[in-house]
């Protein structure tokens, strides 16, 4: 076909703010398994006919073995290179659960630290999200819309 343009769109993807019953100033998080490695927070790309807050629910479940109850939604990241292999747009939630949770899908472990005590950068713009995540907890302000 000539003269139409070749739309590329971003893909739409999740991220969890994991908060674990009975350990506060502590978030779940994940060694991935794939590129690109290091430490992220648990969550992924939305299915095709998936409302976004359930695939926060099931990428959590698949990468930590555990079912996470949403308690809001903190905000979108939107910059097109906050992923190196191609433009996404992140609806990142906070969500809570309880029990250990356990590597699963294309996490190679689970931990859980505050943010601070992890053994290893976080990929992507998490760590971003996650400074966000601290200032809105201590503070009670949500990050601004970004451009």
């Amino acid at each position: 076909m000539t003269g139409k343009k070749e739309y590329r769109n971003p893909k739409p993807t999740v991220d969890m703010l994991i908060e674990l019953a009975g350990q506060p100033g502590t978030l779940v998080f994940i060694e991935r398994a794939n590129e690109p490695h290091g430490f992220a927070l648990p969550g992924g790309f939305v299915d095709e006919g998936e409302w976004v807050a359930d695939a926060a629910v099931r990428e959590a479940r698949e990468e930590t073995q555990l079912d996470v109850e949403l308690l809001e939604l903190f905000h979108v990241y939107s910059n097109p290179l906050r992923d190196p292999r191609t433009h996404t747009i992140s609806t990142v939630f906070i969500g809570r659960s309880s029990g250990t949770p356990k590597g699963g899908d294309d996490a190679k472990r689970c931990l859980v630290c505050k943010p601070d005590e992890l053994p290893g950068p976080l990929v992507f713009d998490h760590a971003t999200i996650v400074s966000d995540y601290v200032t809105y907890r201590r503070s009670g302000k949500r990050p601004p819309p970004r451009r």
